[in-house]
Parts: structure tokens; C-alpha cells; sequence
């Protein structure tokens, strides 16, 4: 006799095909590969938008063919000081002394008629230090291209639109998440996939294309749309194509791949100096991954959820041809019946008793005063954690040292930070190893803002270390926010919780701008907000090993002395995908 239909779950399925062989390790493999493409659009800006080495132009000294952005008169010229390795760097980008007009004819001429021979005959009587004055031509360094020297971005004044720019980019992803999630659920995992990443290449290419700052805005902005949707999507393909014991380690490696991603910008940027160029090194390969739509499945998972059980037992078959299994007459039987019952009408998703189900939670939630203490809480700490994640990640740039190296290691530092995550979600509960972490990068980051002046080393390793505490407390808020929502609200749970979190992403850009007015300030404020957010984070219900809360009141309950079920704790509650999933 087949088994029933409400009994044959997908889990049961793929202990018969295999929770992660053959097929579905080549798939993982492909759906991981555009992700390293949607993490570097993510942070382009960080160099398409930088701003470069400049200075402004002496047209009494400049050569006026190739001027040197180094050169021994500068101190007679700009405001500004040199290190201890002689390497002049002006106070203000846009500030020069003015000319001395009285200044003798006859030294005036003999200066002009030399320049092109000997500039360096440029001298303190030229200028007065007393009268520092605006000047409207500048002198690059050699090296980076920007959108800065396109436009003409230049100045104090015009540092707020390079901010901007990552400003707009967290606004698309706050707008592509929203969007694409309900269109996946409703269009299908694939398809959703990738329409996301073509648009992520195409508006990218458009980018380089644009023709004024504005224009690069819009195509900035639709850009980080389409990539907003390339990660969630890989990681929910991925998550539901495996069996409960490997969907840790999709979540895991998956992040992997992200934080690969990141690092190849900063590795990027370092050869392809013009910002131009790099944008299209990073939005033309995505396009050749039109070829998914003939390579990577559908998710089973969905196919089922809408009664497409033919197209679903195709993939399940295909996935046993791979894996080298054998499935057994009851699974074929019981899709025989899931397709004669469907074509009977009996499947019928009561939509409008869930709907009414989801609005009771909500209305049950705001009642409770415990629970909009402890998730105002989680909203507090998750914009938190995406101001500093970003922020950090932004704020390399401007450690002493080799920028392109820097950002590539603060990127790197993702890796260990995730599996320390795993570790200690694991070992520590939820409550201590969100609240460790945090204060890990709250002690660093302050550490790291005092020591302006010391061994660079040990300011970019507490840099450094302060990038793995906050990755790990990202990592651990996620399960951890999903773990205190009742089920009937837990996806849209998390889903508000990481669009509040991109809310507050949006202010990370213009955090590094801070250093202008006191430079240890940036890294001080993201270690103050981390060390309350760790304190406050004490203060939550501990959920490692407890029932995942059905109801509002099982939630409520949480708060209570917690009653250890056995099998429970012999099994991690990280099964449901939603647990898993990561903003960035």
C-alpha cells in the first residue's frame, strides 16, 4: 500500500537518493558560483566610489604636461606634513597657500623660465603660509581611477554623494529583498535565481556605461536589486536540496563563497586600478550563467509545496540515476497517488485560514509586553550588527598599509568568523555566544581606535579581530532570532529583522566620514554600540536546546526555567532553512 500523501516528506525522500551526494553536490557547487559574483557587486562601490590620492595643482611649480603628486616643494606650497618616511600628505585636499605677489619680478621671471627644466626651484618665498586660499585644479597620484576624477568629486563638500552612493546600494537591497522573496515563493526558486543574477550583471555593466553621477546612482541602486536576491535564493536551493544532517554546512560554505567574493574586490581593484574596468570585470562574467536555466534543477521542496509532482519525481528520479540509487515501488506509488489526488482536486492549501492564522500571531505578539521588549531587543542588535559588519568592512580602506591587502584580509576574516559561529552555537548556547561575540568586536574595535599610532600589525590584527566578532554575531542572530518566533510568523520574523538591519546598513558609509572631525572616532562608536548590544543581548531567553516555539504563547514561554527535552538536545534546531540564512 502507498504511503499517504501528508507522510511522504521530502526528508524521507532523500534518505532513499542521498541528503548530499553526487547530484546534489555538482548543483551546491553551481548555485555557490554566482555568489562570489553577488558578494563582490555587493562592495564594488568600496573602490569605484573611493576617493584617490589628491592634492591641489600649483600652476607656479606643476609641470604642466605631467605633474608629480610627490615633490620635494610641496611644504612651501599646501598645507600639509610628511612622515617619517619623508611621503607628504596635505591637511585639506582642497587647500593651498596663496601666491606672494610681492614676491621680486626678477626671481618671478627666472622662476618661470626654469619651471620646465627644474620645478624643484620652487621656493617658501613663493607663497604665503599665512593666507591658505581654494584652488580648483587638482594632481592625482598615480594609481587609482575613480568616479571621483570623472565627475569632478572632489572636496569636503562632496564627500557625502561618494557616501551616498553606498547608501543607495543598501536601499536596493532593502527593496530587492522585500520583492524577490514573494516572487520566488510565488514564480519558483530557479527562475527568480536567475533573473537576479542577469540583472545583477547587466545593471552592472550599465554602471561603467553611466554618463554622470546620477545616471550611476540609478544603475547603482537597480544593481543592488538584482543582487539582493542571488544569495538568499543559492542559500534556500541549497538548503532545500539536502537532508537535515547537511544543512549546517550548506549554510556554512555557502558563506564561504560569499566572503571568497568579497575578497577577490579588494584583489580586483589592486590590478584593475580604473574603476571602470573593474566594474566590468565583475558584471560581465555573471551574464554566461544564462546557461542554469538548461544546468540546475528546481527545488523539490517547491515543486511539491505547489502539487507539481510530476516535474518533481523527474528531478528525483535524475537525482538516483546520479546518486547510483535505487528508489523503492512505495515512493513511486506514493507520487502516483500525490498525482491522482491533485488531479481530483483533493489538495486544496487552506491559504485563507493561514492568512487569519499569521494576523492572530501578530495581534498576540503586540499584546504581549515581554515579547515587544525582547524583539524591539533583537531589532536593536541587528541594526547594530549591520552598521558595524559594513562599516568595518568600509573603514579598512583607511588602515595604514596596503588598502587593497587590507580589505581583502578584513574580508577573509568572514571565514573563521562563521565557523567560530557554528562553534559556539554548538558549544555555548545561543545567549553567550551572541553576547561573546559582540563584545570580542566591542573590545577590539575599541583597541584598535586608541592605538592610531602604534605597530601596524597589532592595529589591523584588533582590526581584524573585531571583523570575526561581529561576522560570528551575525552568523549566531540569525538562528537565534529564528529560534524565538513562534512558527506560524517565523520567516516573516526574520525577514523584518534583516530588512530593519539593512535599514540601519544604510548609515554604515557615512560612519568612516566621522574620522575627519577625531580618527579614532568611527572604530570607537562601533565599539560602543557593540559593547551595549552585548550587554543587552544577556538579557534574552537562552533557546539551544529547546522545542522551536509553534505558538505565541510557547514563545512567551521562553522566559521561563527551561525543560530539557531529550530529544531535543540530542538534535540541532538549526533544520528549519530560515535558521540559517544570512543578510550578507
Amino acid at each position: 500500500m502507498a504511503t499517504p500523501v501528508a507522510a511522504m516528506d521530502f526528508d524521507d525522500i532523500l534518505k532513499e537518493i542521498g541528503e548530499f551526494g553526487r547530484y546534489q553536490r555538482v548543483n551546491y557547487l553551481l548555485i555557490c558560483l554566482p555568489v562570489l559574483f553577488a558578494a563582490a557587486n555587493s562592495l564594488s562601490y568600496v573602490f569605484t566610489a573611493g576617493i584617490p590620492k589628491y592634492r591641489c595643482h600649483i600652476e607656479e611649480c606643476d609641470d604642466a604636461e605631467q605633474p608629480q603628486y610627490q615633490t620635494e616643494w610641496l611644504d612651501y606650497a599646501i598645507p600639509g606634513k610628511r612622515d617619517k618616511h619623508g611621503y607628504f600628505t596635505p591637511n585639506d585636499t582642497c587647500l593651498r597657500y596663496a601666491t606672494n605677489y610681492n614676491y621680486s619680478e626678477t626671481s618671478m621671471q627666472q622662476h618661470w623660465n626654469l619651471q620646465w627644466q627644474r620645478p624643484q626651484e620652487c621656493n617658501a618665498s613663493m607663497f604665503l603660509p599665512q593666507q591658505p586660499q581654494r584652488c580648483q585644479q587638482f594632481v592625482y597620484d598615480v594609481g587609482d581611477h575613480t568616479i571621483v576624477q570623472d565627475w569632478q568629486l572632489t572636496c569636503k563638500e562632496n564627500t557625502w554623494k561618494l557616501a551616498f552612493v553606498g547608501t543607495t546600494h543598501f536601499a536596493g537591497l532593502v527593496i530587492g529583498t522585500a520583492m524577490f522573496g514573494y516572487l520566488a515563493d510565488r514564480f519558483g526558486r530557479k527562475n527568480i535565481f536567475l533573473f537576479c543574477t542577469i540583472f545583477m550583471g547587466l545593471t552592472g555593466i550599465a554602471q561603467a556605461l553611466a554618463w554622470d553621477y546620477i545616471s550611476f546612482l540609478v544603475f547603482a541602486l537597480l544593481n543592488a536589486v538584482g543582487t539582493s536576491g542571488v544569495y538568499p535564493l543559492a542559500f534556500i536551493i541549497g538548503v532545500e536540496m539536502v537532508g537535515p544532517r547537511k544543512r549546517e554546512m550548506t549554510s556554512i560554505v555557502l558563506n564561504y563563497f560569499y566572503a571568497v567574493g568579497e575578497a577577490l574586490v579588494g584583489l580586483a581593484a589592486w590590478l584593475l586600478t580604473n574603476w571602470k574596468h573593474l566594474q566590468y570585470a565583475l558584471s560581465i562574467p555573471p551574464l554566461f550563467f544564462v546557461v542554469y536555466f538548461w544546468l540546475v534543477p528546481e527545488s523539490v521542496r517547491w515543486l511539491l509545496a505547489r502539487n507539481e509532482h510530476e516535474k518533481a519525481g523527474a528531478i528525483i528520479r535524475r537525482a538516483a540515476h546520479v546518486n547510483q540509487r535505487e528508489l523503492s515501488l512505495e515512493l513511486m506509488a506514493s507520487f502516483k497517488q500525490q498525482h491522482l489526488e491533485v488531479a481530483e482536486g483533493k489538495q486544496k492549501l487552506p491559504m485563507e485560514q493561514q492568512d487569519r492564522q499569521i494576523w492572530t500571531a501578530i495581534k498576540q505578539v503586540f499584546a504581549s509586553s515581554s515579547l515587544i521588549w525582547r524583539y524591539t531587543t533583537l531589532l536593536f542588535i541587528w541594526a547594530v550588527n549591520a552598521i558595524v559588519f559594513y562599516g568595518l568592512s568600509l573603514n579598512s580602506t583607511n588602515l595604514s598599509g596596503n588598502k587593497y591587502l587590507n580589505f581583502a584580509l578584513v574580508c577573509l576574516v568572514e571565514i573563521p568568523g562563521y565557523t567560530l559561529a557554528w562553534l559556539c552555537l554548538r558549544k555555548l548556547g545561543r545567549r553567550l555566544a551572541l553576547s561573546g561575540s559582540l563584545m570580542l568586536c566591542a573590545v577590539t574595535c575599541a583597541a584598535s581606535g586608541y592605538m592610531t599610532s602604534g605597530a601596524n600589525w597589532l592595529i589591523t590584527t584588533l582590526f581584524l579581530l573585531g571583523k570575526l566578532g561581529i561576522t560570528s554575531s551575525f552568523a549566531v542572530i540569525y538562528t537565534y532570532t529564528a529560534e524565538m518566533m513562534p512558527t506560524v510568523i517565523r520567516s516573516g520574523g526574520v525577514g523584518v529583522m534583516s530588512t530593519f538591519a539593512r535599514f540601519g546598513a544604510m548609515l554604515a558609509p557615512f560612519v568612516p566620514l566621522l574620522g575627519s572631525y577625531y580618527e579614532p572616532l568611527p572604530l570607537l562608536l562601533f565599539g560602543g554600540v557593540s559593547l551595549v548590544a552585548g550587554f543587552l543581548s544577556l538579557l534574552l531567553p537562552e533557546t539551544f536546546h529547546r522545542k522551536l516555539p509553534d505558538t505565541v504563547a510557547e514563545a512567551i514561554a521562553l522566559s521561563k526555567k527551561p525543560e530539557i527535552d531529550p530529544v531535543i538536545a540530542n538534535n540541532s534546531t538549526s533544520t528549519d532553512s530560515q535558521q540559517n540564512e544570512s543578510i550578507i
